[in-house]
């Protein structure tokens, strides 16, 4: 399968963002109805959420709404109360030594991603985000050094909250810190459970592990991948190697001989760079960001995309998730 990926500069929500909500919509149409409609909360139930929780983006959801063309269930969708689950896999690790790194692989399928890779200044900072569901972030950092990435929790549970993509976009577009970040991860409820791992400009770190039933906890852990305290969903955790994946990269950590950039490469790896796309996910981009310098860089096994906070330069890509990626046509 091929997919068209796009590095995408623009500091408002206009004509951009735009055409990528045209040409995903219909998608997630299907999908914010695939329980129906009636599974899926009001817009007022969605506003007044939003208003309470993270009431700092409602100018940006209320302009994001206007840009899309309007309408009830555009409206409900943006607003990511609730939404329908959904469940990926990935890997995601902190470099600590000499310069740290949030290091992460994405695994979910070629077909349900938006292949997008959005710089913005929508509520004033400067935001590098990969895209999911058109405004909300699957990893990122923003240019006062904060650097996020999710992975998916292992559990089953699914309660009242909002997908963690739109609270990481709260926290890169609101946050400077692994001290803001915690504090807000604490605080907004989230749908499902999830590992939240963030790296600061100082070196600080954090992983949070979140979920609709029980409070958040921030841990010091380094790796995370899909399951939180224990695992608790053993199908899943078979099926995605977590307990494997987690102790490989724990002990390359604690290995003196490791390097930075030979730990980074193991990411496209197997048992790390996953293929499975038949079971319903695979590795779609391994991303690694240095906080302290603002560097991005955005990996496939034969390719790289190096991007810079201050620095963005636009990007087109072809991905060939049967073989290697094309040379990047930078616009």
């Amino acid at each position: 399968m091929q997919r068209e990926f796009h590095a995408v500069a623009e500091d408002a929500p206009g004509g951009k963002w735009r055409a990528l909500f045209q040409k995903h919509w219909p998608a997630y149409h299907r999908w914010f109805l695939k329980e129906g409609d009636a599974a899926r909360p009001s817009y007022l139930a969605t506003e007044r959420a939003l208003r309470r929780h993270m009431p700092e983006l409602v100018p940006l959801y209320e302009r994001l709404i206007a840009a899309a063309g309007g309408g009830d269930a555009v409206a409900r969708f943006l607003g990511l109360y609730c939404p329908t689950p959904y469940l990926t896999g990935c890997s995601q690790a902190v470099w600590t030594r000499d310069t740290p790194r949030l290091i992460r692989n994405y695994d979910y399928h070629p077909a349900l991603w938006d292949a997008a890779l959005l710089q913005t200044r929508w509520l004033g900072k400067e935001v590098i985000a990969m895209s999911d569901c058109l405004w909300g972030v699957l990893d990122g950092m923003n240019d006062a050094g904060l650097a996020v990435s999710l992975s998916f929790g292992g559990r089953k549970v699914v309660g009242e909250g909002f997908g963690i993509p739109l609270v990481l976009r709260y926290v890169l577009e609101l946050c400077d810190t692994v001290g803001d970040a915690v504090a807000a991860l604490e605080r907004i409820p989230v749908h499902m459970a999830y590992n939240v791992t963030v790296l600061d400009a100082k070196g600080r770190y954090a992983t949070v592990l979140v979920a609709p039933d029980r409070p958040a906890v921030s841990t010091f852990r380094p790796v995370a991948t899909n399951h939180q305290h224990w695992v608790e969903w053993s199908q899943h955790a078979r099926l995605t190697g977590t307990v494997e994946r987690e102790q490989l990269l724990t002990a390359h950590l604690a290995d003196p001989a490791e390097t930075a950039d030979r730990f980074a490469g193991r990411f496209l790896e197997p048992p790390l760079f996953a293929t499975q796309f038949h079971r319903g996910w695979g590795t779609l981009y391994t991303a690694e960001y240095r906080p302290a310098s603002g560097e991005a860089i955005y990996r496939w096994p034969h390719l790289s995309l190096p991007e810079r906070v201050g620095a963005f330069q636009e990007a087109t890509i072809t991905i060939d998730y049967a073989g290697a990626g094309m040379p990047p046509a930078r616009d």
